[in-house]
This record gives structure tokens, C-alpha cells and sequence, in this order.
């Protein structure tokens, strides 16, 4: 029989990003994202549910989720669950449930940067070299 295991979540983050290395030096980035759902119960009375999930990042990804994202940040996740199993100091065995982030897509506006804040949406900032012409009014094509 064949096996399936994605998932894909839209939230806001907890909390700002975290980010650790391995020992190798790969980045490792802990992200906390919480789901709300609204419904109706059988009363009629709307009732509002949220899910809290630990994701966890990698590599680059994780880096630029800590460059980038803060609390309240929407993001998109991609990725599968994976069972986190460990026995504590008590000798009591723990596990948890978290997704392995494939890919963050991040929703809202860049943290970092006056400039990107005001900018468009979908544009980047000049870069920091970057010099605009003297204006020439015989150029104006108006």
C-alpha cells in the first residue's frame, strides 16, 4: 500500500523564528504557528478554534525565516509530519508531534529595512551601491 505524508499550513507565527546549528553547522530553525478556524455549532454561535503547531526549518530557509519573519507573520508551510521521541531525566518517555518544513512561503510585508517597508509590494530595494542619474530636464520625454 502507498504512504502519504504532506501537509500544507497557513498561519501567523507565535513567536520570532529561532535559529541553532548543528554541530556540522547547518542551521536549524524552530518556528511556532498558530491556525484559526471559525465555524458555527449547532447552536448557531460561531466559535473560534485554534491549532498551535511546531515547524521546524532547515538550511537556508531557516536563516532567512530568522532574517525575515517576526511574531504575527502570515506564512504558507509545506511539508510532512515527523515524530519527535525522547525518554526525560524522570526516565519518562515523551514525544511530539511537528512538521518538517519543505518550504515557507512567506505572506506578508519584510521585517528588515525602511526601504522594503515602504516599497511596493514585489519590489526590491535598489542595492546599497546603487546610485540614480542626475536629472536632465532636456531628457524629459514630456
Amino acid at each position: 500500500m502507498s504512504t502519504l505524508n504532506r501537509v500544507f499550513l497557513m498561519g501567523n507565527l507565535t513567536r520570532d523564528p529561532e535559529v541553532r546549528y548543528t554541530p556540522s553547522g547547518t542551521a536549524v530553525g524552530d518556528l511556532g504557528l498558530a491556525i484559526n478556524e471559525n465555524y458555527k455549532n449547532k447552536a448557531g454561535e460561531t466559535v473560534e478554534s485554534t491549532v498551535f503547531v511546531d515547524v521546524e526549518v532547515w538550511a537556508r530557509q531557516a536563516e532567512t525565516c530568522v532574517e525575515y519573519l517576526f511574531k504575527g507573520s502570515p506564512v504558507f508551510v509545506e511539508g510532512r509530519l515527523k515524530l519527535d521521541q525522547w525518554t526525560n531525566q524522570q526516565g519518562e518517555k515523551r514525544s511530539k508531534l511537528r512538521v518538517r518544513a519543505d518550504r515557507v512561503q512567506f505572506l506578508g510585508a519584510p521585517r528588515r529595512g525602511a526601504e522594503t517597508a515602504d516599497a511596493p509590494q514585489g519590489s526590491m530595494p535598489p542595492p546599497a551601491d546603487f546610485e540614480a542619474p542626475a536629472a536632465d530636464e532636456d531628457n524629459i520625454p514630456f
